[in-house]
């Protein structure tokens, strides 16, 4: 799984690497983004523009928001026959933006967090699906409509793998496009364009154990451990 993530790059940097025509305003850096917080990506709409969605997966269909709190994340391997997914899988895709994430080796130790970026340290975009909840029985225009997402995980490859089973899939920028195509995409057309093989261009880097309680914030996430012990080569 992936629950915790980092976006540091400025909103220039960012509207250059996915030509955006639109981004919110006051970005400031994030260094330890978790789940039910607002994330910011961008939805297989006309228009590229990057918006806040808040991150755990309401399904339309759900008569309580609180399912999200459980579906933050969404296997590749199963996403078009799950029901919460299928639907959003076909019509509703999403870049989900990014420049690093978080995976914790467990031992006997505890739990060592590893951060996961490009050498270059510049963002990229993470798989994710989109939904728009609005409350059952509530007339037209009178409710404030929730927005959410989710992100695709695969089976850990590259750097990862020593220390997780699975990871978010980046999406390759070659690939970008046709994810973010507003067109349905069929189930065998999901795995053409999601090729996990982007993820080989990451590095890892051992950071204090500061990033493993989800309400710390600032640089001090991303530091390099004092001690680095195991590295996965």
């Amino acid at each position: 799984m992936c629950g915790r993530f980092t976006l540091k790059s400025t909103p220039q940097q960012l509207a250059e690497t996915f030509d955006l025509a639109e981004l919110p305003a006051d970005l400031g850096p994030r260094y330890n983004i978790a789940p039910s917080l607002e994330i910011l990506a961008v939805p297989n709409e006309p228009v590229r523009k990057a918006e806040l969605f808040r991150w755990g997966l309401v399904p339309r269909w759900a008569a309580d928001p609180s399912i999200g709190n459980r579906l933050i994340n969404a296997r590749i391997e199963s996403v078009t026959q799950k029901p919460a997914f299928r639907e959003a899988a076909r019509l509703r895709r999403c870049l989900v933006l990014a420049d690093g994430f978080y995976e914790w080796r467990t031992s006997s130790q505890g739990k060592t967090p590893f951060h996961f970026h490009l050498p270059s340290e510049k963002p990229f975009g993470l798989a994710g699906l989109w939904e728009t909840w609005t409350p059952r029985g509530t007339p037209p225009g009178q409710a404030a409509q929730l927005h959410t997402c989710c992100l695709l995980t695969t089976a850990a490859q590259g750097v990862v793998a020593p220390v997780h089973d699975r990871m978010p899939i980046l999406v390759a920028p070659e690939h970008i496009a046709r994810w973010l195509d507003p067109r349905p995409l069929a189930p065998e057309e999901l795995l053409e364009v999601l090729d996990a093989s982007a993820a080989l261009a990451l590095q890892a880097t051992q950071v204090s154990r500061y990033v493993n309680v989800a309400t710390h914030e600032g640089p001090q996430c991303i530091e390099p451990a004092m001690s680095t012990g195991f590295l996965p080569m």
